[in-house]
């Protein structure tokens, strides 16, 4: 029976579905009665070095000051990224992770009376922050599983105020080329925000990398998304940032959550981007572990999607069945029938012996 109190939310409100996270390591423990330190969890892109040592150095420091409220204005951290990035610190917006980067984008941004154009097979957060909203989802078909921007940009109408581009994309691991988005973010009117989700960007190849932050002094209506929570290991702290246009920022900042940020997380964060070489450890042992991955894949005779994050997404006929004898055997990957892709498993890119035993429960999951 509904509650009449319940009744009385807005319909757009009762159409959400929550987002689903990956099967948290204890819980499966609880299931099977497998012990927690034989379990592998390659299902949420997490760093599977753990957390930066000056990074998790700095956490402990902060937590004697655990009773104050944190800085409100992440003074300690935008000074930190506007250093790193060569950019002024009012265009910073930080967040509870990047998802709330770019719910805080929806907020200022998005109304019952306007729209958002996203690529299908992309983030869940996109549709999700835009219903919530009241604002109405507008899908474009992949191009071969990734973002079809000539498609994109032909989607957005009068009431668009938001186009989400991935890049990498979750959760197809697809990638678009720097001078593609540049062409397209001249292309988009200037009233229309391009938020571009860069949250696997410390992942990319050399040759691949491009300077998005730099094309925001010409394009005003970029907003550069990005996180500490994958490449720098903080994803259980949860802290991401915006890059934009001052106004953009500004406005942002207005409806930002006061202490998003935990003071945990901000001294992390400052110590986690000075910790350089832990990332590129990080994407070294990515590149190995993708490498073992999509070998044993190709062995097998599977499909998968070239990827350019540190996951990559497996076709193996009934994902369901097999992800269950997965979990039965102790290995939490990502079922993703939710994106409209219920034969594939996305898999997170561990270390070499936990990728080895994924491929050997595969084997016997497909057998």
């Amino acid at each position: 029976m509904s509650t009449r109190i319940a009744s009385r939310a807005p319909a757009h409100i009762h159409s959400l579905s929550p987002y689903q996270p990956g099967k948290p390591i204890s819980e499966l423990a609880r299931e099977t009665g497998i012990p927690e330190s034989e379990i592998v969890k390659l299902a949420s892109n997490e760093n599977p070095l753990g957390m930066s040592p000056k990074a998790r150095a700095a956490a402990v420091a902060a937590l004697e000051e655990g009773a104050r409220y944190p800085d409100g204005n992440a003074f300690a951290l935008k000074a930190a990224l506007a250093r790193k990035y060569g950019v002024d610190e009012a265009q910073l917006v930080i967040g509870n992770g990047s998802n709330d980067v770019l719910e805080i984008a929806a907020q200022a941004f998005l109304a019952p009376d306007a729209s958002a154009v996203f690529a299908q097979y992309s983030f869940a957060v996109y549709p999700l922050a835009t219903i919530a909203r009241g604002a109405r989802c507008i899908q474009v078909p992949a191009k071969n599983y990734g973002h079809d921007l000539d498609a994109m940009f032909r989607a957005i109408d009068q009431s668009t105020r938001i186009v989400f581009i991935a890049n990498p994309n979750n959760p197809t691991g697809t990638f678009l080329p720097g001078n593609e988005i540049e062409a397209f973010l001249a292309r988009v009117p200037q009233d229309v925000l391009v938020v571009l989700d860069e949250a696997y960007t410390e992942f990319l190849p050399t040759d691949a990398r491009y300077d998005a932050i730099a094309w925001v002094a010409r394009f005003p209506n970029l907003l550069i998304s990005r996180t500490l929570c994958k490449a720098y290991g903080l994803a259980g702290l949860r802290i991401g940032y915006g890059v934009a246009h001052p106004e953009v920022a500004d406005l942002m900042n207005r409806v930002r959550q006061p202490f998003n940020a935990s003071i945990v997380a901000q001294a992390a964060a400052v110590a986690a981007l000075e910790d350089q070489d832990f990332v590129e450890k990080a994407a070294e042992n990515n590149r190995r572990g993708m490498a073992q991955l999509t070998a044993a894949f190709a062995e097998m005779g599977l499909e998968w999607i070239p990827s350019s994050g540190n996951f990559v997404t497996v076709r193996v006929g009934d994902a369901g069945k097999v992800d269950q004898s997965l979990l039965a055997q102790g290995i939490i990957v990502r079922p993703i029938a939710g994106y409209g892709m219920p034969e594939w498993l996305r898999v997170s890119i561990g270390l070499p012996e936990e990728n080895a035993r994924f491929i050997a429960a595969l084997r016997q999951a497909l057998a």
